[in-house]
């Protein structure tokens, strides 16, 4: 049967999506921008807020299914698959402001200047390798996240409508090579799903 998420969810979905883009925009490029104490503790602010409403949105949504508002089971390779990208995207949200506090953190108490290519690392290196690290990684699921959300809604499988406003008159799809796709997607699973059952035999 099919269903969709609550306004809450929806406004929570939505709202982080527009505080990771703005977040992306707005962020420090050099460190010793946060010599302003203004920026700084705009940092602060800024990322506590970003961990508090990614703790309530995972918080939130751990109540919905992965796949809620599927017409049809999905198989269970797909499901842990899915929900493997979404619990690295959300450790990803996390990281990203944890490591931000710390880099602010760090600078409050004067390390100020990262290494050279030349000289050994020093905490603040890793702290800002971390968050680099953190971010790039994060585009890369975002951007699977995003690609598999599209190719659900091609296929109508009734997930996209369940969180997205627009675009959302879903039906299965008569498309024959769309089908021939899915087709081959759903072999996939099962020769995956049946490596794994005969490791555990």
């Amino acid at each position: 049967m099919s269903q969709s998420h609550t306004t809450f969810a929806k406004f929570l979905h939505w709202g982080f999506v527009i505080l990771y883009v703005y977040g992306i925009f707005k962020q420090v490029n050099e460190l010793d921008e946060l010599e302003e104490k203004k920026i700084l503790l705009f940092e602060i602010l800024f990322a506590s807020i970003f961990l508090i409403i990614v703790i309530v949105r995972y918080s939130y949504m751990r109540s919905f299914k992965t796949f809620l508002g599927a017409r049809e089971p999905v198989h269970v390779v797909h499901y842990y698959f899915a929900r493997s990208i979404h619990r690295a995207m959300y450790a990803c949200f996390i990281l990203l402001p944890l490591s931000g506090l710390i880099i602010a953190g760090l600078y409050a108490q004067g390390y100020t200047v990262n290494a050279t290519p030349d000289e050994q690392q020093t905490i603040m290196d890793v702290a800002l390798d971390l968050h680099g690290a953190v971010a790039d990684i994060s585009y890369v699921l975002i951007f699977i996240h995003i690609l598999a959300a599209i190719y659900s809604r091609i296929k109508g499988e009734g997930v996209w409508s369940s969180m997205v406003p627009i675009f959302n008159e879903e039906k299965p799809t008569n498309n024959q090579v769309i089908k021939k796709i899915a087709a081959l997607e759903e072999d996939i699973y099962h020769r995956v799903e049946s490596v794994f059952s005969s490791k555990k035999k």
